[in-house]
């Protein structure tokens, strides 16, 4: 039997080259769960604005590991003791992190998959791959729950400043071209430090700090609540309650075995078995994409036009505005568009509807991102800083917007 070198680097188009620092990390990478993750879209649907958007969860995964090792390394240099063993489970943690995104992930979960996150659904593949693993992965399943003594470990994996946001801030921004998110991570991870088993920013790494709020504040606005992508999201996901709405009517729609599975069947997160579990891990973008190239030609008239809309691009009109959109304005479009095609007003809802997206750079209830002062206080970067803007970074804003065939204008 031939070994396998399993010390391999990728080569990454952000950070240059990343090493995969031991063989279980390799075979982690190399399980089928894992090597899903290059067919899920790290953006969903924002491709439809941003040509360059194909990037994947895979390529997200790898590089929030890269960013883990360098915060290893730093908080070694100053002094901060971690052992192997919880630096391979601050690995396997965030490489892991977002294994249980479905494809196109937001969209999945509130029409297929009913009130399952994938969260959850990643705590389930981590406690599976810990079973074929023997054991391995039991700390990184403690730290991701936070469940272990050493809260900073949590801090690297999920907070106001983990690893995920710092390098899908400047992984999205590089792949959209939205220069506005791009952060200095590398600066960011240099100020790092952990007091009292707490993660904190040293004072001088302040501005990097509200360089990094700001950007993430910019992307939610240009890319990730952008209204093209929101609108193809919304779409998408009534094209997949529709689905659902119909197979459960006794309606056959062509589509693969595991979609055809999660659209007869409600599975809740205590219905998740081995089986289940597997079902789910061969879903991704693909399954989604050609069901939709295949139901163009159905017969039902919200499933064809809708699906048409995504994959021609020719989509909903939405608006946004400030002020909360009345239930009168979309009844009375609802009237027209069912009177024109037929159909009742609970289905032209498939077409015309409305909502609120919010955005919050950084929140106050959350877990507080700490500045380590030069006279070693520690103090909430919103009451460091003396940026007026983080304040106003702090407060959540909220828009409402309606969507609409374009031509009802």
């Amino acid at each position: 039997m031939t070994h396998i070198n399993k010390l391999k680097i990728f080569n990454d188009p952000i950070y240059g080259f990343i090493s995969i620092p031991n063989e279980l990390i390799y075979d982690l990478i190399q399980h089928p769960y894992f090597q899903r993750l290059r067919r899920i879209s790290q953006m969903g649907m924002s491709y439809l604005v941003y040509p360059g958007a194909n990037h994947t969860r895979f390529h997200h995964a790898l590089g929030c590991m890269h960013l883990m090792q360098k915060v290893v390394e730093t908080l070694r240099f100053k002094g901060v003791a971690i052992s192997s063993e919880e630096e391979n489970a601050l690995f396997i943690a965030i490489l892991l992190h977002d294994i249980g995104h479905g494809p196109f992930s937001h969209a999945m979960e509130k029409s297929i998959v009913e009130d399952v996150n994938h969260e959850a659904i990643s705590l389930l593949f981590m406690n599976q791959l810990n079973d074929e693993f023997e054991g391995k992965l039991s700390l990184a399943i403690q730290v991701f729950k936070g469940d272990y003594h050493r809260k900073f470990m949590l801090q690297l994996i999920s907070s106001q400043l983990d690893m995920d946001r710092m390098d899908y801030l400047k992984r999205d921004s590089f792949y959209t071209g939205v220069a506005e998110g791009n952060v200095n991570s590398e600066r960011l991870i240099q100020m790092m430090n952990v007091v009292d088993g707490t993660l904190v920013i040293e004072e001088k790494g302040i501005y990097s700090v509200e360089k990094f709020l700001l950007s993430r504040r910019l992307m939610y606005w240009q890319a990730y609540l952008h209204k093209t992508s929101l609108v193809a999201e919304l779409i998408l996901m009534n094209v997949l309650k529709r689905a659902k709405e119909l197979t459960l009517k006794g309606i056959s729609l062509p589509c693969s075995e595991p979609l055809l599975y999660f659209m007869q069947n409600k599975v809740t997160l205590e219905d998740f078995d081995t089986e289940k579990l597997d079902l789910f891990a061969q879903l991704d973008d693909f399954d989604i994409i050609s069901a939709l190239k295949a139901w163009q030609k159905q017969d039902d008239f919200i499933l064809s036009t809708l699906s048409k809309m995504l994959i021609n691009r020719d989509l909903l009109k939405i608006k946004l505005s400030a002020e909360k959109i009345s239930a009168e304005e979309s009844q009375s479009l609802k009237e027209d568009f069912a009177n024109k095609h037929h159909i009742t007003q609970l289905e032209a809802g498939y077409f015309i509807f409305r909502g609120k997206i919010k955005n919050q750079a950084y929140s106050k209830e959350a877990e507080p991102i700490r500045i380590l002062k030069k006279d070693k206080t520690i103090e909430d970067v919103v009451e460091a800083s003396d940026q007026l803007n983080l304040k106003s970074l702090s407060k959540l804003v909220t828009k409402y917007y309606i969507c609409f065939p374009k031509q009802l204008i």
